[in-house]
């Protein structure tokens, strides 16, 4: 999957800059010239996050594909790498809506080659940050624990339909990082933290095209799923249908709450 990349990278940061890589860190930034490097320590500008006008500038003018809002993908080895990386991508178990000739029946996940070359694509200078290869390797499995994730929650809701469609797949994808959704905000005005990243996910409910909300929150340390991400995933209130849903699902989670307490 394309344009789903920001939690891992927003990940890789904690792996890149963990305790036990600190000291390396340090010691590799040392031997750099910052004066050639940006000076942002804070999610890598590799994340759409900190895309600016430039990068999209560069991005825009290339073919994207309205699926998953990505340039072609590119599995050719970057100038200058340092390491070889894997070309090999995971099938997920993400069903597509639209399936073109010789194509999987599922959305496959992006390698660490392409991974990497849509970081760079970004800005992203792997020289700041003392990169290894099994660090690549984190990072899709923590990119592609977050898809699972999140399509596991948009089956929850999709249950509620169970009797109108039965095999719900996801049409496309894309991020929205500095657009907060309504509900984020007022989260934020309560004096919640923000999410560091959005996606919104088209999915096609048996002929019918229903938007989900994705909202990616700080949740820690990683597990040993690779999951770090909590995950606030619901309908847009863009129809009567969504709403109800959400409505029906607030009344359920109150009721049953009150009655455990």
């Amino acid at each position: 999957m394309g344009n789903t990349v920001s939690a891992a990278e927003y990940a890789a940061k904690q792996i890149l800059h963990s305790p036990q890589n600190k000291e390396e860190n340090d010691t590799a930034k040392r031997k750099h010239d910052h004066s050639m490097h940006t000076t942002n320590q804070e999610i890598p500008p590799g994340c759409p996050y900190h895309q600016d006008k430039q990068h999209s500038d560069k991005s825009n003018s290339e073919e994207i594909n309205p699926y998953n809002m990505m340039p072609r993908e590119n599995q050719n080895r970057a100038p200058g790498q340092p390491f070889p990386l894997s070309t090999e991508r995971q099938i997920s178990n993400i069903p597509k809506a639209v399936v073109k000739d010789g194509e999987m029946p599922f959305w496959v996940y992006p390698s660490q080659q392409m991974f990497w070359n849509a970081m760079l694509r970004k800005g992203w200078n792997w020289k700041e940050d003392n990169l290894k290869p099994e660090d690549m390797d984190n990072i899709i499995k923590i990119h592609n624990a977050n898809n699972e994730q999140a399509w596991l929650e948009v089956l929850k809701w999709e249950a509620l339909h169970a009797n109108q469609c039965m095999t719900p797949k996801l049409k496309s994808f894309g991020g929205k990082a500095k657009d907060y959704s309504p509900r984020a905000r007022i989260r934020w005005w309560l004096g919640y933290e923000l999410p560091f990243d959005r996606h919104d996910w088209i999915v096609d409910r048996c002929g019918k095209e229903v938007r989900y909300v994705i909202d990616y929150y700080d949740g820690g340390k990683l597990d040993d799923k690779f999951q770090f991400a909590l995950l606030d995933v619901r309908p847009a209130m863009d129809s009567f249908e969504n709403i109800l849903d959400r409505i029906k699902v607030a009344w359920w989670r109150w009721k049953y709450s009150n009655e455990e307490s």
